[in-house]
């Protein structure tokens, strides 16, 4: 369990809170929901930098290119 002092309240606009919630599966918490898109968007930028890196070695054919 988290200790009280490791809880900060970030203000958000209901309209924000409601679509948090909506993202949501019974029994999560705005913590899981909130982790769980960070590291949606943390996954996200590691891929593009992973893609960028491939896009730059002369080897690297697209999958477009090969179709």
């Amino acid at each position: 369990m988290r200790k009280t002092r490791d809880i900060t309240t970030i203000p958000v606009r209901r309209r924000t809170k409601d679509r948090l919630k909506s993202l949501g599966l019974k029994g999560q918490t705005y913590e899981d929901i909130i982790t769980q898109l960070v590291e949606h968007v943390e996954y996200e930028a590691f891929m593009e930098q992973q893609y960028r890196r491939l896009k730059e070695k002369s080897k690297f054919v697209s999958l477009s290119a090969i179709e």
